[in-house]
């Protein structure tokens, strides 16, 4: 292993870093009244298509794993075909996933299919960067010691840590809305009252708890995946002496 390679992997991840930051705030000179809270699904657009665009150029520039057979247009084109079709499948199967641990189903259908677009580009589409549309090397990698280089040890970090971002994002969400310590009384235009869920306060405005979702978890998952952007070259580095890798 060379540190000219971790290097390469450090880079491509800090560009990768500062694409999602630039993200935040470039928009606001273009959009009115962008943010990332109060226009979250605008964001999420946003982040998910930077994202994979600095993606698929930087693994098409450094090539971590070059292929020594010549393909033709029609394989390369078949290729990103099916690379775009297990993207898709990708964002169906996290969709339905969240969906079973407790998301709406059909109320906010679009916020919880924007969730799973972005969490499929930090986790599957680095997948189909790196390995290709190759379900094999899929399970190879994510197998014990099924790493065959450091972009495959990256690829493992940043997956897992984008996950349990996620996964850590919903604890603040309030799951059960009908509790009676969740509501409170609130009073009408004609002067009665009537049972409300509590609101949750956000620096100076309120948010409707249906609002809430799916901000926390995308915040989690970008926070998990910047996290392994920047601990899997620091980790590869200090373990470089203990890392072999077996030719496959």
């Amino acid at each position: 292993m060379k540190d000219a390679d971790i290097k390469r992997l450090f880079y491509v991840h800090i560009f990768c870093i500062i694409s999602i930051v630039l993200t935040t705030f470039i928009p606001s000179f273009f959009l009115e009244d962008f943010s990332v809270l109060e226009t979250h699904l605008t964001w999420l657009c946003i982040c998910s298509i930077c994202v994979a665009i600095i993606n698929v150029v930087l693994y098409l520039q450094v090539k971590p794993n070059p292929s020594s057979k010549r393909s033709s247009i029609f394989h390369k084109i078949s290729r990103l075909l099916k690379s775009c079709v297990y993207f898709f499948i990708s964002c169906l199967l996290f969709h339905a996933i969240i969906v079973l641990y407790g998301a709406p189903l059909i109320e906010l259908m679009l916020e919880t299919f924007l969730f799973a677009v972005i969490l499929s580009t930090f986790t599957t589409l680095p997948c189909l960067c790196l390995l290709g549309p190759n379900i094999k090397a899929w399970l190879r990698v994510f197998t014990k010691n099924g790493a065959s280089s450091i972009w495959d040890n990256s690829l493992q970090i940043t997956t897992m840590s984008s996950v349990i971002g996620a996964w850590l994002g919903a604890f603040p969400i309030p799951l059960d809305w009908e509790r009676p310590w969740q509501k409170e009384e609130s009073r009408t235009v004609d002067g009665s009252y009537k049972e409300t869920n509590v609101l949750v306060v956000r620096k100076n405005f309120l948010m409707l708890p249906g609002e809430v979702w799916p901000i926390s978890c995308t915040l989690g998952a970008t926070f998990g995946y910047m996290a392994g952007l920047l601990i899997s070259p620091v980790w590869i580095y200090r373990n470089r002496k203990q890392l072999t890798y077996k030719s496959r």
